[in-house]
């Protein structure tokens, strides 16, 4: 066996056993958080189903294809792959739906092609965005996101950019 299998429960253990010593009702403060937590759920629930629907709709519509059309061109043009252009596109949004580009990326290109480096550096060094500050925000019950998103985005490309420049760089590639 392994020392991981028991971190969890070792890290329960010491939740319990700090309880008792506190002299803390243990169960009746679970219960109480798991009451709070599911008011907030309930609370977002809306704005992520709306999310869920407009991501939906985005990738039904054929926008992402004609988008990457457009852009592609442009983006090879300055040594991002086109072939993960519809993950760039999509990861802002969705982690599955970037999950599932991301696989097919990887079906249809070697995880060790240039390709598949690239898709794999962005999908790790970048966020969904959109779904971040839905649920965050939504949670938190703010209204004014500011420059929040506008941040984001900017990093979002930084890490489109940099990830084909890193395995350029640090693989010697293309």
């Amino acid at each position: 066996m392994n020392f991981s299998s028991y971190v969890i429960p070792a890290f329960i253990a010491i939740i319990v056993l700090a309880g008792l010593i506190k002299k803390v009702d243990v169960f009746s403060v679970f219960v109480e958080g798991a009451e709070e937590n599911l008011k907030v759920c309930i609370s977002i629930l809306p704005t992520l189903a709306a999310l869920m629907l407009c991501i939906g709709m985005f990738k039904a519509s054929g926008a992402l294809n004609f988008i990457t059309a457009a852009i592609s061109p442009l983006i090879n043009n300055i040594g991002f792959p086109a072939e993960c252009v519809p993950l760039a596109l999509i990861r802002p949004l969705s982690g599955s739906g970037a999950l599932a580009v991301y696989e097919g990326i990887l079906s249809e290109h070697s995880p060790d092609s240039f390709v598949g480096r690239v898709a794999s550096v962005l999908l790790g060094s970048t966020e969904t965005t959109f779904y971040t500050v839905t649920v965050y925000f939504g949670a938190a019950k703010i209204k004014k996101l500011r420059h929040t998103v506008p941040s984001a985005l900017a990093g979002d490309i930084t890490g489109f950019i940099m990830s084909a420049l890193l395995v350029r760089v640090f693989f010697g590639e293309h």
